[in-house]
């Protein structure tokens, strides 16, 4: 009997539920918009299903970004107990990482980033090399997205939170002056698509991560191969690239970014996360990173399905019109990022698609409902 494969569903996370109540939420949401008027702001057009929510003043935009780091953390607390070896200063960086690359794809920079930390019982923060490592990744990370460490709340929710762990997440604020710098989804026919490298999985996927860890031999500490030294714990804890100097210094070299796209839930799919209907072409994949091949191998996972839960190595897309590609690849190459040409949008009439002709994979528009 062939082995049964793993699919993110089957791990417990259903994103049809969840996208549900998301857009029941932007729908009651939408009612209260008309509330800005009194303090000087309103709602632009679009910003209603976007990563980051903006209010309009007369010579700027506000923008805001609440987000959570999701199950990561449970991989550090058991690579720790299993080998003493503690990631929480990747962890820090991780959750900053989750909040400001979704803040940035609007155009707005951030200024200032909180953390909500929220623990079933205070002995948590007792343990000073994991409470010391978050500190120091959280500050590393605002210092890498050029912001500020504002403040945050740590809850002690007896009764919610399971007492061994600790639930992460944060918010941020930023600003786009002058307001044509906003980023506003105009994607054009034969725009093209720029790729910016992932460090590995990231923060997403780590539920159906975690849930193969319990089937490997050596669980978190099994070699993952493929030409790489780091074991499975190692290579899934690698810290998020955050992406906020490739938009700053496009901004800076006057590079008209049409769309942007962090590459989160949903993998692949995010690349068309724009409303417009586009056909996203990949024609220059790169080969999936070991990590993302391991996973595929041992899960077992089918391709379809790690397209569309991981970033199999792209955490961010950037679109811009041709004449602009090279440009976009130097400023990305240029603040350390590695990047490259990986396709382009095309008009088909109505028809909306992620398609990927060398692997044989589209998605269709209907497999993304965030809206």
């Amino acid at each position: 009997m062939a082995e049964a494969k793993l699919s993110y569903e089957s791990s417990g996370v259903r994103y049809d539920e969840l996208d549900a109540f998301k857009r029941a939420c932007q729908q009651a949401a939408s009612s209260t918009a008309g509330l800005l008027t009194a303090h000087g702001y309103q709602e632009p057009a679009t910003t209603r299903g976007e990563s980051a929510y903006l209010i309009e003043a007369a010579d700027h935009y506000l923008a805001h970004v609440e987000e959570g780091l999701g199950t990561k953390n449970l991989v550090a607390d058991a690579y720790y107990a299993a080998s003493g070896r503690g990631f929480y200063r990747e962890i820090g960086i991780d959750l900053v990482a989750t909040i400001v690359n979704d803040l940035v794809t609007c155009g707005a920079l951030p200024m200032a980033v909180a953390m909500h930390a929220a623990v079933g019982d205070s002995s948590w923060f007792r343990d000073e090399k994991r409470t010391q490592g978050l500190v120091d990744g959280f500050a590393e990370g605002c210092r890498q997205a050029g912001a500020v460490w504002g403040g945050g709340e740590t809850p002690t929710l007896r009764g919610v939170v399971d007492p061994k762990t600790i639930v992460l997440a944060g918010s941020a604020i930023g600003k786009i002056s002058p307001k044509n710098l906003r980023i506003t989804g105009d994607v054009r026919d034969g725009d093209a698509i720029v790729f910016l490298a992932s460090s590995g999985v990231q923060t997403n996927g780590l539920t159906l991560c975690r849930k193969l860890a319990e089937k490997l031999p050596q669980g978190y500490r099994t070699p993952i191969g493929h030409g790489e030294a780091r074991d499975y714990g190692e290579a899934l804890l690698a810290p998020s690239v955050i992406y906020v100097a490739f938009v700053r210094e496009c901004q800076r070299r006057g590079i008209k970014l049409n769309y942007v796209s962090h590459i989160t839930g949903h993998g692949w799919r995010k690349i068309m996360r724009l409303e417009e209907p586009f056909i996203y072409e990949i024609t220059a994949p790169r080969a999936a990173p070991a990590i993302f091949r391991f996973i595929m191998e041992n899960g077992p996972v089918d391709e379809r399905e790690a397209y569309a839960t991981f970033n199999m190595g792209v955490g961010f897309a950037a679109y811009v019109a041709p004449r602009d590609a090279e440009a976009t690849l130097a400023a990305a190459q240029a603040t350390g990022y590695d990047a490259w040409l990986a396709g382009r949008a095309h008009k088909d009439g109505a028809k909306k698609a992620v398609v990927v002709p060398s692997l044989g994979l589209e998605f269709g528009g209907e497999t993304l409902q965030v809206r």
